[in-house]
């Protein structure tokens, strides 16, 4: 974790008000839509944390036991996805060819299991939401000209960000950037 930066909170204007550009993928060319979204997951990181942790804490505030219990079972699935793919190597080549739906399969676990728990369900709305709204946004928002020249910078190591660890750890390290 050694070097690994934060990186700046972009303005409202840049993030959501009038130099934004906004349009609709296209989606027969999935290899372009997934560039963009992990394009703008890279540049705009900060504010969806931000955006995230605002909707959580919104959430915690009217359910917070049920919050804590859902993060952790939530958390604990992660941790386990991760270490069966990280050390097993059909698990990791499903996981590189299809993160999409690997990531679809650590929230229906946590929701299945959640469903026998009762109080997941409250955290698994509460992150839902947020990456709805962080997905949406990265698939419509357009690449600016900073935007392709910050992740050119985390795609050749000079700068590593958590949300390129994040990608790294899913299987989409060789995809960001380009």
């Amino acid at each position: 974790m050694a070097g690994v930066q934060p990186p700046p909170l972009r303005s409202l204007e840049d993030f959501l008000l009038s130099s934004a550009r906004f349009a609709v993928p296209d989606v027969r060319d999935l290899d372009r839509w997934n560039n963009r979204i992990i394009n703008n997951l890279l540049y705009y990181q900060s504010n969806y944390l931000t955006c995230a942790l605002g909707l959580l804490l919104l959430v915690g505030y009217f359910q917070p036991f049920q919050l804590l219990v859902g993060a952790l079972v939530v958390t604990l699935i992660f941790l386990g996805f991760v270490w069966v793919a990280e050390n097993q190597a059909p698990v990791r080549r499903f996981r590189r060819n299809h993160p999409s739906v690997s990531v679809f399969a650590i929230l229906l676990a946590s929701y299945l299991f959640i469903s026998v728990l009762g109080d997941v369900a409250v955290f698994l709305f509460g992150i839902a939401f947020p990456l709805m709204m962080v997905l949406v946004h990265a698939s419509v928002r357009l690449r600016s000209l900073k935007n392709k020249l910050e992740n050119k910078l985390e795609s050749i190591g000079l700068k590593r960000t958590p949300m390129g660890l994040l990608l790294e750890a899913l299987g989409q390290e060789q995809e960001a950037g380009s």
